[in-house]
This record gives structure tokens, sequence and C-alpha cells, in this order.
């Protein structure tokens, strides 16, 4: 049945990624917090080798057909566009944090929590511009002749 809807099996891809994302974030995070490092700047850490492990997991099973451009650029486009979904992640990372004592015992649920938050946008931007639908040969042949 999802087989007829590809964005929906595009989504499913990318929400266990974004499990497997999750559990890189909470551990990076929770390695952070055990050195001593903030729970602030332990997130920016966890969320980068978190991210790194998505793109790589996105380009290679979720987007696997569509183009694919040099890895370092699209790592740059993917980690970029990616910031406004970070945005939300860290935003309601961050309130949860100040607002809420359970979270803050337990900054792991500020994680989950941001992590539902920017799925939706990095999505979206991540199918619209980093990993585009490879162009077919006719479409390629009519954008060289216009």
């Amino acid at each position: 049945m999802f087989l007829r809807f590809p964005i929906i099996v595009q989504f499913l891809r990318f929400g266990l990624v974004g499990t497997a994302g999750f559990v890189m974030d909470s551990a990076v995070l929770l390695a952070m917090l055990a050195l001593g490092v903030g729970p602030y700047a332990g997130r920016v850490a966890s969320y980068l080798a978190a991210a790194s492990l998505t793109f790589a997991l996105n380009r290679a099973w979720t987007f696997r057909s569509a183009a694919q451009a040099p890895v370092a650029r699209q790592w740059g486009q993917f980690v970029a566009l990616n910031l406004l979904g970070f945005a939300a992640n860290y935003g309601t990372y961050a309130a949860a944090l100040a607002a809420s004592p359970l979270v803050a015992a337990h900054p792991v649920l500020g994680v989950a929590a941001g992590s539902i938050a920017g799925m939706f946008i990095n999505f979206a931007l991540s199918r619209r511009f980093v990993f585009r639908p490879a162009a077919s040969s006719e479409q390629a042949a009519s954008m060289k002749n216009s």
C-alpha cells in the first residue's frame, strides 16, 4: 500500500533514521554531561554528531535514489538547511529544560521533544533541497536546451 505513495515511505524511513539520530544525540549528550560539559554546550556537540549520522543514513537509505552531490557539499547543505529544524529542536529542548524540573533532571526528555519539533522541518528541507530527485534524461536535456 505505501509503495504507491513514495513520500510516505521516505517519511517512514526518515523517522527510523531520526530514531537512530535520537539515540546518538542522547548518548553524546550524556557523555558530554559526564565529562562536565554543561547541558547547553553538550547539546550542540550531540546535535552535530546526530546530524552527521542521520545525513549518512538518509543519503544511503531514505533518499538513495536522489541525485548525489559530492558528500562534503551535500553534508554542508544538509547541516546548513537543517539549522531551521535545529532552531526548533534546540529551542524546544532549551524551553523544556528551563520550564520543567523533570526535563532538567532527565535532559533526554528534552532531546525527544526537540527531535519531534524539528523532524517535519528537516524532512521537508532535506527532501526539497538536499536530496532532490535525480532529473530524468529528458528533464536534463530540456534544461540544457533552455
